[in-house]
């Protein structure tokens, strides 16, 4: 059995936020829309069934950690690329031959008090976190150890 790994994703929340993941058939939502070649190859070629993710709530006043997902599918083609009515149309991607992959993300807890990026950058304790070092990266990876301490923030146990 391979050791479960542990993501941070981003969301404007007024686009998609965790209480539209609560109420989507399932609790489940397709991860639509990275446009960047570092969150693609994240989800393509690192997350697996069963990994931990965060839900980052970003582009507002008060970016904060709102909840927890899991990654509940295979990666596989995000069928945006191929919509000329969709933001996220790519002419470039085909079929037979797509750029942009995704990954099926299944609701696991809200946290009662979401953990602000204010709160994290505070403790000193997240200084080499993504989050701080690669600012503008939509997916990207959170330690082991990272996970567990900001569930202790948030004052949940990590699901």
């Amino acid at each position: 059995m391979s050791k479960r790994h542990y993501w941070l994703m981003k969301s404007e929340p007024y686009e998609y936020g965790i209480d539209d993941l609560i109420k989507d058939d399932k609790q489940t939502t397709k991860w639509v829309g990275v446009r960047n070649y570092e969150a693609r190859n994240i989800m393509r070629d690192k997350m697996k069934i069963g990994d931990g993710v965060f839900f980052y709530h970003s582009n507002i006043k008060k970016p904060v950690i709102a909840g927890t997902m899991n990654v509940s599918s295979q990666p596989y083609p995000d069928p945006t690329q191929f919509d000329p009515d969709s933001n996220y149309f790519d002419p470039k991607s085909s079929e037979d031959k797509p750029r942009w992959m995704l990954v099926n993300v299944t609701f696991t807890q809200k946290f009662e008090k979401p953990v602000t990026r204010d709160e994290l950058k505070e403790t000193g304790e997240f200084t080499d976190m993504a989050l701080f070092k690669r600012r503008r990266l939509s997916v990207q990876p959170v330690t082991e150890d990272e996970w567990l301490r900001i569930h202790e923030i948030a004052g949940v146990d990590p699901k």
